[in-house]
């Protein structure tokens, strides 16, 4: 259960990087390493915090998985395609890495026997860690500092599975609601523009 969901935030999010890499101009270069960092970034993170060889150098697929997506996006020359960023592939790629990445991080952290703060934090550093490292080499600012109903979803995540993990209901047909549910969560907070206002 943990890998399928790691390995569909890698495909997404390998795409949501690169094409943020493109909307900003990057070089090669400048791609390949917003897309790692997106991809994977979070990931790292989450291993790093619980004291763990990140997943990313101990199996060889993730890195394969982005250079595959990386060269599929090339030759189809979605490069070459005005206005990614508002398309709806787009947004439903960056949505289904969003969401994948927070259910991995709140399962490794009960895996890891965390407390609530445990879970929240690696659910939402797993899913917006790798963005927001990306974001900061190309010198804006993070993506989740400027949405308000980004991160919010995967604090949600992470709390809704640790509620599940306390009543041992923790399995594949939960996970695959929370995902799907999730996901719907935020197309429709993404095309009704809703926020967390500050007053």
């Amino acid at each position: 259960m943990f890998e399928i969901a790691e390995y569909i935030g890698i495909i997404a999010f390998s795409m949501s990087g690169f094409f943020v890499a493109i909307r900003n101009n990057l070089d090669l270069l400048g791609v390949l390493i917003a897309t790692f960092l997106t991809a994977l970034g979070g990931g790292i993170l989450r291993d790093a915090i619980v004291d763990k060889i990140p997943f990313t150098f101990t199996h060889n697929y993730p890195a394969l998985i982005v250079l595959i997506v990386l060269i599929l996006m090339i030759i189809f020359k979605v490069h070459k395609r005005k206005s990614i960023e508002n398309k709806a592939f787009f947004i439903l790629s960056d949505s289904i890495g969003l969401i994948s990445f927070s259910i991995t991080g709140a399962i490794i952290a009960i895996e890891h026997h965390l407390n609530l703060a445990g879970v929240l934090s690696l659910s939402f550093l797993t899913a917006v860690g790798g963005g927001i490292a990306r974001d900061v080499i190309i010198n804006e600012v993070p993506f989740v500092l400027k949405t308000g109903f980004y991160g919010t979803i995967a604090l949600l995540i992470g709390l809704v599975i640790y509620l599940l993990d306390i009543f041992d209901f923790i399995n594949i047909f939960t996970i695959s609601t929370i995902f799907v549910f999730s996901i719907i969560l935020r197309l429709v907070a993404f095309y009704k523009k809703w926020s967390i206002p500050l007053k």
